[in-house]
């Protein structure tokens, strides 16, 4: 194995060896079948990305309450852990690991999407700019209702019976979102959050959901098969923030204080970063001043940038969206400097197999240096 690139070099995550630090990142596909419920179909496309370091799932909502886009799996039905074990048992009989993503989109629903057509919940009434994803179409946002200071306790709750499902289903471990504009971020964020109870505020009340939550799922699986993805500098699903540095420095420092087996950063892009402000500094290199474990780093990066980061200390992996959906057998394409297929845009959310599962593998006469 080539020794410039430490993307391929083996890694402990948690109680696991992986052989490389490539990740699958979480990718909604929204392919899951009736009910929420992933099938052979997902077995398939997982099953051919496990030479991965680590795969971790798509976004998996934890109740229904969490559905926010339609064919998305879930993880809080007998069925759903029937269908999610499928997957976890043909991509451990290839010897990958995989983790579940636990997901509560909170206000990035919409009433058609939920429960009795109810409102979807979030720290406060405040919707978001822009459209929900229904089975009728992108339809406004609506304006979310608050949860209730007594629900709250339910949420956590929510969180937990679905870790016990995730382990139950065969999954290595789980990864909490706390990223990208859903239930967790919306609480830690003061663009989102207007509380004036024990969950709004100060930062150490806004963040203190998600610390309750990962205390929650770290009791289902232990701290060293559990890890959060953060998204500080994201704006994705309106999202905005004050002080973005001290509050992301003390959620970290607080995550930190469970021995969690990694944190997953997604890094900013020039697309979601404002001109204006230095978000821009809430990279990976920024965490290592607040998280001493595991760091993931997550957006954007090719093989080299990859290699780069893992070689300047500032992420231990790196995770690959794009890149794995149109390269299964990315990790050996990178061993090999080899040509990458193009993804297609058009095939990423729904249908079937088409731009799924129909990805070319590696042909060896295409390699190049």
């Amino acid at each position: 194995m080539s020794t410039d690139q430490p993307l391929l070099t083996p890694v402990k995550l948690g109680r696991y060896q992986l052989p490389n630090r490539l990740v699958m990142a979480p990718l909604t596909r929204n392919r899951a079948g009736t009910g929420n419920v992933p099938g052979n179909l997902n077995a398939t496309y997982y099953t051919q990305r496990a030479s991965a370091g680590l795969l971790i799932t798509e976004a998996t909502q934890i109740s229904p309450q969490g559905v926010g886009y339609p064919a998305t799996p879930g993880i809080h039905s007998p069925e759903q852990v029937a269908g999610w074990r499928l997957v976890t048992d043909a991509v451990h009989a290839q010897g990958g690991h995989i983790f579940l993503q636990l997901w509560h989109v909170g206000r990035i629903s919409h009433p058609s999407l939920q429960p009795e057509g109810a409102l979807p919940v979030a720290p406060s009434p405040i919707a978001p700019k822009g459209m929900a994803s229904t089975y009728q179409g992108e339809q406004p946002f609506v304006t979310p209702r608050a949860l209730e200071l007594e629900e709250i306790p339910g949420i956590v709750d929510q969180y937990r019976r679905a870790a016990e499902n995730a382990l139950e289903a065969g999954f290595d471990g789980v990864e909490i979102h706390g990223a990208n504009g859903y239930l967790l971020d919306q609480f830690m964020r003061d663009g989102s959050n207007q509380r004036t109870d024990a969950y709004g505020g100060s930062i150490a009340n806004r963040a203190r959901l998600i610390r309750e939550v990962t205390e929650a799922v770290v009791g289902v699986w232990g701290a060293d098969r559990v890890g959060v993805r953060l998204s500080p500098s994201g704006t994705f699903n309106d999202m905005v923030d004050s002080d973005p540095k001290a509050l992301f420095g003390y959620v970290a420092q607080e995550l930190d204080r469970f021995g969690l087996a990694y944190l997953h950063i997604v890094e900013p892009r020039a697309d979601e970063v404002p001109p204006e402000g230095d978000r821009a500094v809430l990279t990976s290199h920024f965490f290592r001043n607040y998280f001493k474990s595991t760091i993931i780093s997550a957006g954007g990066h090719d093989r080299e940038s990859g290699n780069a980061v893992i070689a300047a200390g500032d992420a231990d992996l790196v995770a690959y969206g794009r890149w794995y959906i149109s390269n299964p057998d990315l990790a050996e394409r990178f061993a090999l400097k080899a040509e990458l297929n193009a993804y297609d845009r058009s095939t990423f959310y729904g249908g079937n197999e088409k731009g799924y599962t129909d990805y070319p593998a590696l042909q060896l006469s295409k390699t190049s240096s």
